[in-house]
């Protein structure tokens, strides 16, 4: 077929995304807890009674096993635990605000608590979640009526959350069995830094260098986030985790070399990455490195890379702690974050979706088109997972909902008209939360298992089969949020891609100005400065290493909300045009300013060529980002 013929064939990107899914080997141990969480959560309370609290429980169960992805135990914590909370208040206040006010105050609740909990998604990850179970959980609260008090349910949400939480700190991963049980997770991010430097050192030069410098940005994400998780000291209380801390440490300045051999462009020899690779798998074995092959010195790059291994090899044999290079946010910033531009478009943007599904819902139960069905929460629960857009671009999680809502329910329908009652819709629920894990790699794989969990579970709870309305109420939800998703809102359209663009450009730009003020201090002689003898040439390059990591890191975050932005349908997408034109420029710069800071620090000054790539850059971003509605940070002049 010709190159012509491929391009008049290509799916638009929207579609393009809708049918994409994600691989990878299958999570065992998460299969395992999710097979041990919900259905036996269920068996228990049937056992004992309280089915009713059972299914409030194993929903909880069902959502903290969507939570459920791979990492260390203690970041599992706060990915699992936090939202949880979040649900449980969710339903409390959607039990107390269906029993005591009417069809029209309940909206205006719901539709307040839509507000809230779309603003409060704009902070991070973790926030997006506790905002998806405080929404899902204030629905089922108002709209699944149940014979216990409010605060009774959010015990059961809070007990089924716990269990699988449980279950994560307590059962071991396949990887911890040959290792320290206590590392998993951990050991096996810092060792993924390792070999995603040697993977960046074997491409300098070649094409791949810039997706291998992506894919280290990522590895150190994933290590940052693994090691800084809640503990009960603030700093690490035993000396394996001291020794870790210490060897994710030592791969900072390593992968500071690495990436300014990658902006250089000069291949460099085989032996370069044996190195980090004998490091990765020093840390897996939590053993000793033994020797390691030292790169030539020609460069200041390279000279960093065998200064950078000589300093690894005394930490891994004589560790004593490492900062994690990490600035916690603070209150003021979550804040800012929830009412900035970001958080006020998708605040109102869940309140408008929450609150139309809610009063339809309401207005169909009331005119009984669900039958005898008493509940209504499946119609705004439904427009919660549509209206998220960290879950994907609009119209590919319409597609994908609808698709894996009637494959869901039509498979349920087959299973309900077979199995006995209740013991076959439990282990029907067991074998659903076992396929969880999996499904995640696609919404619509990730809806059809979901809906069959909870159609089970309404099922066990009491309520007749109910797959045809819930199909017919899934597409209701999806016409919803696709009309609402191109309404008109106050402000400027994509105002999440430009809060994390901006966001990423305030952490550049902090970057090269510390470099710049380094590169300054000796001639300048100021307080703070390497001049300054209460401050050494080590401290301000631990700072410049968390400056460079929180440039990376934005980066990574307004890449993704780039990507997810560019994936909607064009009436959407032109909105952030240009967007990526500006991340990749500001990619750029920090990769030129780090390599600016590891030849100032090999030579003390900034090499004429870095001052002539930084002056480009800095005027190429003008232009673009003032087409996208970004405002630059000021940074005096380089040079």
């Amino acid at each position: 077929m010709s190159r012509s013929r491929r391009a008049h064939l290509a799916l638009p990107p929207w579609l393009a995304h809708a049918l994409r899914a994600q691989r990878g080997p299958v999570p065992w141990s998460a299969v395992t807890r999710g097979a041990l969480s919900a259905g036996p959560l269920l068996l228990v309370a049937v056992q004992v009674g309280r089915t009713s609290l059972g299914v409030v429980a194993a929903i909880a169960a069902m959502l903290a096993g969507i939570n459920d992805r791979p990492g260390s135990r203690r970041a599992s914590v706060k990915r699992i635990g936090v939202p949880a909370l979040g649900g449980a208040l969710g339903l409390v206040a959607g039990t107390y605000a269906g029993q005591q006010t009417g069809a029209v105050v309940l909206t205006v609740l719901l539709t307040f608590v839509g507000l809230v909990a779309g603003s409060i998604s704009a902070i991070g990850p973790v926030a997006s979640a506790v905002g998806t179970q405080l929404l899902v959980a204030s629905a089922i609260g108002a709209g699944m009526p149940l014979p216990e008090a409010g605060w009774e349910r959010a015990l059961a949400y809070v007990a089924g959350a716990g269990w699988l939480l449980v279950l994560r700190l307590v059962v071991p991963t396949p990887g911890s069995l040959a290792g320290d049980f206590r590392f998993d997770g951990e050991r096996e991010a810092v060792a993924g830094v390792y070999e995603a430097v040697a993977e960046l050192l074997d491409a300098v030069g070649g094409p791949e260098a810039m997706r291998r410098r992506a894919a280290l940005t990522a590895a150190l994400d994933h290590a940052q986030d693994a090691l800084a998780g809640p503990r009960l000291r603030r700093y690490a209380s035993s000396s394996a985790e001291r020794r870790l801390h210490a060897q994710y440490a030592a791969a900072l300045p390593l992968a500071e070399a690495a990436t300014a051999l990658a902006w250089a462009g000069e291949a460099v020899a085989e032996r370069a990455s044996e190195g980090p690779r004998r490091l990765a798998a020093a840390v897996r074995g939590n053993s000793h490195t033994g020797p390691l092959p030292a790169p030539s010195r020609s460069a200041p790059a390279l000279r960093a890379l065998d200064d950078a291994l000589l300093h690894a090899a005394e930490v891994f044999d004589q560790g004593r702690g490492g900062d994690l290079h990490t600035r916690p946010r603070t209150p003021r910033d979550r804040l800012r974050a929830a009412f900035g531009s970001a958080g006020r478009e998708y605040g109102l943007r869940v309140a408008l979706c929450f609150g139309a599904s809610s009063a339809v819902a309401q207005a169909l139960h009331q005119g009984q088109w669900y039958g005898q069905h008493e509940h209504w929460y499946w119609l705004p629960a439904t427009a919660v997972f549509l209206v998220k857009p960290d879950l994907g671009p609009l119209a590919s999680r319409v597609l994908n909902r609808a698709a894996g809502t009637v494959l869901g329910a039509v498979v349920f329908a087959g299973f309900a008209a077979v199995l006995p009652r209740p013991e076959g819709l439990i282990a029907l629920v067991a074998l659903s939360g076992a396929l969880i894990p999996v499904a995640t790699r696609h919404f619509a794989a990730q809806t059809a298992v979901v809906t069959v969990l909870v159609l089970a579970l309404v099922m066990v709870g009491g309520e007749p089969q109910a797959s045809m309305g819930r199909i017919g109420e899934t597409l209701l939800a999806c016409a919803i949020v696709l009309i609402t998703g191109h309404l008109p809102m106050p402000g400027q359209r994509g105002g999440g891609v430009r809060a994390r663009l901006a966001a990423a450009s305030d952490a550049a730009y902090a970057y090269l100005t510390h470099v710049l003020d380094e590169a300054d201090a000796p001639r300048i002689g100021t307080p703070g400065t390497p001049s300054d003898p209460g401050v050494t040439p080590a401290d301000h390059r631990a700072t410049r290493w968390t400056l460079r990591r929180e440039a990376y890191r934005t980066l990574a975050e307004a890449r993704t909300a780039i990507s997810l932005a560019a994936h909607e349908l064009p009436a959407l997408a032109r909105h952030t045009e240009g967007a990526d034109e500006v991340a990749d420029l500001l990619e750029r710069l920090v990769d030129t300013t780090t390599a600016c800071a590891v030849h100032l620090d090999d030579t003390g000054r900034i090499g004429p060529e870095h001052t002539e790539r930084l002056t480009a850059l800095l005027g190429e971003l003008a232009g673009p980002g003032e087409r996208v509605g970004l405002r630059l940070p000021r940074t005096r002049r380089v040079g």
